[in-house]
């Protein structure tokens, strides 16, 4: 990926991870280029299929492109951040993600979005005034 789709890239998602929300400013190591859909499921490295994310979201999420939702036990795709609108699938609940859709639960549950860590983490960040993010 050239230097120029990064800063694009990274500029479009104003410091945020384009899954969870959190600051890049507020964790360490740094934030990473996801492709949306993975490029072994045919994705493209171009802007749309590049999202800027945190390294536990990237991580969790890996290839893939699908999840369960694990209120309705039904195969669903995840939240792809060109296509969705982040508010119409998630909302906070303190420092908690809570899906609004089937989209939203089953990406909660792949990118273990709500594990104790990140909750403690969100937490600190409300506590300090910083958290959530202003959209």
């Amino acid at each position: 990926m050239d230097a120029a789709l990064r800063a694009k890239v990274r500029k479009r998602a104003a410091g945020l991870c384009e899954y969870c929300r959190i600051p890049e400013s507020a964790v360490r190591p740094p934030f990473q280029f996801d492709h949306i859909i993975a490029q072994q499921h045919g994705g493209r490295t171009i802007m749309n299929n590049i999202s800027y994310s945190c390294l536990p979201c990237n991580k969790h999420k890996g290839p893939n492109i699908a999840g369960i939702d694990p209120k309705f036990g039904k195969v669903v795709s995840l939240f792809h951040p060109r296509r969705n609108k982040w508010d119409r699938h998630f909302r906070w609940d303190g420092p908690y993600l809570r899906g609004r859709s089937a989209i939203g639960r089953a990406t909660i549950v792949v990118l273990a979005m709500n594990d104790p860590v990140y909750v403690e983490v969100r937490q600190t960040l409300i506590d300090e005034g910083v958290f959530p993010p202003e959209d």
